[in-house]
Formats: structure tokens, sequence, C-alpha cells
């Protein structure tokens, strides 16, 4: 793999991933683009306990442009992008938009008993192809070999970032997710806290490790194996199954056999045999209705400075579909509450995605 780092117009940092090392990757960006954001500012809920970052320059960013004004393909004469290179592999670069960046700013008394500082950290944009109108589940294993090999090369650099206290590297896909952008792509943020998500994870982890002296996940990933009845595919080093108290009415996590806390602690074998697998998953996620499905990708590493004896990193997979012509919204009791219904029994989800061929 060849790692080349370069910089665009308004100095945000792209990474070319290569498979080949005689790539030539000198083409400049010569666009004339504005001055970068000012920092988005965190705000504290203290009846949750939770950051929320407030962004406003993100109203203004690209809207689902046609494909011939796709900022995320290559370069082209006429039509500079974000991609200076006229092709490319795998490519990562700070988001135009960022939720969070290393922008300075003040600390801020708002009243209402909350607090306001800067959002320090990082968003950036993993490209996964050239081909504006490829999908994941049509990558093949060497670049999928290659995305992973740039997840792991940028969760390493993110985590040290001073501030960064978790990374988090995920794709959302289809338009009825709320997708800006239809080129195949990921984002990853380094936020400068750990989410709630992973707190209150990490918190049954540890009470799981009190009582039993095992780990959490571990266990939960031996347990569905041993039941079968929601393991929808496996390999020598993953297992994909639908999680018996599943959220969603597609949902499938993904977990390598041996754990580990990111995806650095993956091994060659482990690396190479996560792509067959999750390619596997999506193509019966797409044959399920016939159609695309949407869904949100989502990867659970541990935390930059906590938690690491706790984690188990894992790939969380899920979709709003429910129906072809039905779409699962988040109403009253999800958004107000917190308090999931799904419609869709466990059981009979997993059974239908080993029932759905694969081209």
């Amino acid at each position: 793999m060849k790692r080349t780092i370069t910089h665009l117009a308004d100095g945000r940092e792209l990474v070319y991933f290569d498979r080949h090392d005689d790539a030539d990757r000198s083409a400049i960006d010569r666009r004339d683009l504005p001055p970068r954001p000012a920092a988005s500012e965190l705000r504290y809920d203290p009846l949750t306990e939770e950051w929320v970052a407030v962004a406003g320059h993100r109203q203004g960013r690209t809207f689902l442009p046609p494909a011939s004004e796709c900022p995320l393909c290559p370069s082209t004469p006429g039509h500079p992008t974000e991609i200076p290179s006229a092709s490319y592999d795998v490519v990562v670069f700070e988001n135009r938009f960022p939720s969070f960046s290393a922008q300075p700013g003040p600390h801020r008394d708002i009243g209402g008993m909350s607090e306001a500082r800067p959002g320090i950290g990082r968003c950036e944009v993993v490209c996964f192809t050239s081909d504006h109108d490829s999908s994941f589940s049509r990558l093949s294993p060497g670049r999928i070999d290659l995305v992973m090999e740039a997840w792991i090369d940028r969760t390493a650099e993110l985590s040290a970032i001073p501030g960064v206290e978790q990374v988090f590297c995920f794709e959302n896909r289809g338009a009825e997710i709320g997708i800006t952008l239809a080129h195949p792509h990921g984002q990853i943020y380094a936020y400068p806290y750990v989410t709630p998500r992973t707190r209150l994870s990490l918190g049954a982890a540890e009470r799981h490790r009190e009582r039993t002296g095992g780990n959490l996940f571990a266990d939960v990933l031996a347990a569905e194996r041993e039941a079968e009845v929601r393991v929808v595919a496996a390999n020598e080093h993953w297992t994909a199954f639908v999680p018996a108290a599943a959220r969603w009415p597609v949902e499938v996590h993904l977990y390598p056999h041996r754990r580990v806390p990111d995806l650095g602690g993956l091994n060659e074998a482990e690396r190479s045999a996560f792509g067959p697998l999750y390619t596997e998953v999506l193509r019966r996620l797409d044959g399920l209705f016939g159609m695309p499905m949407p869904y949100v990708a989502a990867w659970h590493q541990a935390p930059v400075n906590v938690g690491r004896e706790l984690s188990y990193a894992h790939l969380e997979l899920f979709s709003i579909r429910r129906a072809p012509n039905k779409l699962k919204y988040l109403a009253g009791s999800e958004s107000a509450m917190g308090a999931f219904v799904n419609d869709v029994l466990p059981e009979e989800a997993a059974l239908l995605l080993r029932s759905t061929v694969t081209e």
C-alpha cells in the first residue's frame, strides 16, 4: 500500500491510499476556495449530561448534486473536485463542512445551567472508489482491504490529536437515510468526548464483568453463535447476526471472533476475512426487497483513553426500511423517550436475510 499526504487549496489535509507504489499523486488543487469555517460549538445538556454540537455552517453544505457535479469524483478538465487526481483507489480528506474541527474558538457562558466550548476534533470523508455509480457491496476484496487500512490509519492518526476521546468510522447510504452526496463514501468523526451510546455500553460491560468476570460483548457473541437462530452468515473469523433485541426492522451486527479494542488490533487474516462476509450481508440486504437498501454502517471502537479493556470492536449495520414501500420513522416513543418499538421479529428478520438469494 502507498500512502500519500497532500493538501487542498484551503489547507485541508487529503490522504491517498493506493494499491500500487507507482501511483502519481502530484496533481494540485488550484480552486479558489473560501476560508475554512469557524469552529463548531459544543453545548452541555445538564438534563442528559451530554454534549450537543452546534455547527451553523453546515446549513450551506452541498446537497444531492447531479452526478456531473459530484465533488467526490476525480477531477476532470473544467470540473475540479475535492480530489485533484484524475483517478484514485481510496482517498480520505478533511470535511469541508465539519461538525468538529481544530479551529480555535472561545469558551462562552450562555446561561441556562449550560456551557459552550469549541468543538475541537476532526471530521473526514472516506471515498471508497472513484466509480460514482458503484457501492460498497460491489467493491473487490482488495479494495475493501484498502478501505480497512484507511480506517485503521485514520483511527490511529485521529486518536493522537490532543482532546480527541473517540474515533467513529461509519457509512450512510441512501436518500432515505439523509445522505447529501450519492457517491460511495463514508465518514470518520473524531469526537472530543465519549459518545452517549458508548458510555452506556461500557457501563453495562463493566457491570457484567463485576457479576460474571467475563466480557459482555464476547459473551453476547458466544450466546448468539450457540443459539444460531439469529445468525445470518459466518466465516472462520467473523459472525454476522441479528441482535435479540434489535431496534431496527433490519439490523445486523458483525463481530470478529477474537476480541480487539479497535480495528488496528485485527490481524491480517481477520482483516481479509471481513470483506467477503460483509459484502455478502450487504447483498442480502439489497435482495431482501429487491431494491437498494438504505443503511447506516457504524464501527464501534474503544475510546482513546477509557474502557479499552472492556471494549470489543464490531460493526453495527441497520436500515430504516421495514417493507418495500414503508420506512420506520422515529416517532414519539423513539424520538422523545428513546424507547424503541420494532415492528419486525428479530428471528424472522434473520430467517429472511438467510433465505435471500445473493448474486
